[in-house]
């Protein structure tokens, strides 16, 4: 993407099948910050490009302001770190117990939990996902996301493990969506997008209707789902796009290590330990 500058690369992406030229524009909205309306252009050619279900073509592609002289900028908006957010305290245990019970499958792949499995309580390929963060949790808190959640049970100790704020996927999917390599465009029909390559072919479907019933209280919340969609262009197609962080440590293995000897350290290593010390602390304070 370039203005004013050719080979001034504002961002990316590695694009897949499920990407439309109407899906482009939604990114758009995101990553642009412009004084004036403005157009764009797959380079080489003069045609303007519309926000149509067509696939969007590989190439770069050029956004020129319409009303001189239009500003362009790329937004500088926070990101979250790249990380398998989870929690080593159980005090989600509830929220488990209540995603699963609503949902019963991967609601990105489909893939329902047999009832022999459910009547021996075996959800062993199955996550209770949280759309937003476990590892974010202070920033849940601070920033008032927690006026989205209007279901909560009494014995919660905190609204970001509201049933509101979770989904049930399958291992590999929670992996995909924790990084947000895959997210739900709510206002495009709850599409499923990919962001790289589509290796659980679920691009362009749609998020199961099991866990977003309007009429039921206890659905994941639309806003959460538009903050995750958000969070995952910013994470893919500005610049460079951030990085995804090694989650896989074998025993013995120097984690501290490798995560300070990598890329971004500071930034990972205080959503490392946010995710897996914040909600011990938690639970250690309401006890005391």
């Amino acid at each position: 993407m370039s203005i004013s500058h050719p080979n001034n690369e504002l961002g990316g992406l590695r694009l897949a099948p499920c990407f439309t030229k109407k899906l482009f524009f939604f990114a758009m909205e995101i990553l642009i910050i412009s004084d004036s309306p403005y157009e764009v252009y797959l380079r080489g050619t003069e045609t303007l490009l519309q926000p149509t279900e067509e696939p969007l073509q590989p190439g770069k592609y050029d956004i020129k302001p319409t009303s001189p002289p239009g500003r362009i900028f790329i937004t500088n908006e926070f990101c979250m770190t790249r990380i398998l957010s989870h929690t080593v305290s159980g005090r989600d245990e509830n929220f488990r117990k209540r995603v699963r019970a609503r949902d019963g499958k991967c609601v990105i792949t489909g893939v329902a939990n047999p009832q022999w499995r459910v009547d021996e309580d075996n959800w062993s390929i199955y996550h209770a996902a949280h759309i937003f963060p476990l590892s974010g949790e202070e920033r849940f808190i601070a920033n008032g996301f927690s006026r989205w959640i209007s279901y909560r049970e009494e014995y919660e100790d905190s609204p970001i493990n509201s049933c509101q704020n979770g989904l049930l996927l399958r291992v590999d999917a929670h992996a995909e969506f924790n990084n947000f390599s895959i997210s739900i465009n709510v206002d495009d029909d709850y599409k499923i997008v990919t962001f790289t390559d589509d290796i659980l072919n679920v691009g362009g479907r749609q998020l199961d209707p099991v866990c977003r019933d309007p009429k039921s209280e206890l659905s994941a919340r639309d806003e959460l789902l538009r903050w995750h969609f958000r969070q995952a262009v910013l994470a893919n197609m500005r610049g460079a796009g951030e990085p995804i962080f090694e989650t896989d440590f074998p025993p013995g293995s120097d984690m501290l290590g490798e995560i300070i000897s990598g890329p971004e350290a500071a930034k990972r290593m205080e959503a490392e330990l946010f995710s897996r010390l914040n909600g011990l602390s938690q639970s250690l304070a309401k006890g005391s």
